[in-house]
């Protein structure tokens, strides 16, 4: 059984696999939880990849480590695709993991990932299995929580009180409306023109739209569009099943 856990910034989102196949996930908020989970199913490998943390602090906080192979992500760690990035040691482990998630669902496909999490990335993994690069900008409520903290009067709306009222108009009515609206509406309108401007160069292109926000636009995005809730876990267990196995590279 392998552990895949994604250490994100206000959560840890883990899951099982039997070899590809998921069996289970699960979402934390302490690495004592983890520990706990790691002591009860015992699995036999396992691979870390962290945005805010450094992946091997684990091993001072959970003793239920010991006897467990694991691997943290990070730039030396071999992964089954070429990154054609100017910087690989700057080049977030997220990232690579839904490109590699990407490509093991999708292979020999021209891929755009659309990660909507507290940043947007939005990156092209061609059909040779290549990383070639991308965007990064503000995620949904990191523009809510920007036009509260740099007004002096705008109010600060919560991410669930959207989800919870539903999308809101074009045409806002009060300020709160007009807020959600501008938030979410300018992103759709960013995520959409992302899209066109690489079907220029990718007719073909796959889009492949994963992280917290997703369900949130995937409805009003032009399909064809595949939701993959779990891509990032999708790809960090192809990494670990690589380094494991020795199995070829994606094509």
């Amino acid at each position: 059984m392998n552990l895949i856990v994604d250490w994100g910034n206000t959560r840890i989102k883990a899951a099982w696999f039997d070899g590809a196949t998921l069996t289970a996930t699960d979402r934390f908020t302490s690495v004592e939880q983890l520990g706990e989970a790691i002591a009860v199913k015992r699995p036999d490998r396992m691979i870390v990849s962290s945005t805010s943390h450094a992946g091997q602090s684990l091993a001072d906080t959970i003793p239920e480590l010991a006897g467990i192979d694991w691997l943290v992500l990070d730039a030396q760690l071999p992964v089954p695709i070429t990154k054609n990035y100017e910087t690989p040691l700057t080049l977030g482990a997220d990232r690579v993991a839904a490109a590699v998630g990407a490509m093991a669902l999708f292979p020999e496909q021209d891929c755009l990932v659309l990660d909507l999490g507290t940043c947007i990335t939005a990156d092209i993994v061609d059909r040779s299995g290549t990383f070639q690069g991308g965007l990064i900008s503000p995620g949904l409520n990191m523009r809510l929580l920007a036009m509260h903290q740099q007004t002096a009067r705008l109010p600060l709306i919560p991410v669930q009180e959207i989800r919870e009222t539903g999308w809101p108009p074009l045409l806002g009515k009060n300020t709160r409306q007009a807020m959600s609206s501008g938030a979410v509406s300018g992103m759709l309108f960013e995520l959409e023109g992302i899209i066109a401007e690489h079907r220029k160069k990718y007719p073909d292109l796959t889009v492949v739209l994963c992280g917290g926000d997703a369900s949130l636009f995937e409805s009003h995005l032009k399909p064809p569009i595949f939701a993959v809730p779990e891509l990032v876990l999708r790809g960090l267990n192809r990494i670990l099943e690589y380094n494991v196995k020795k199995l070829p590279a994606i094509q």
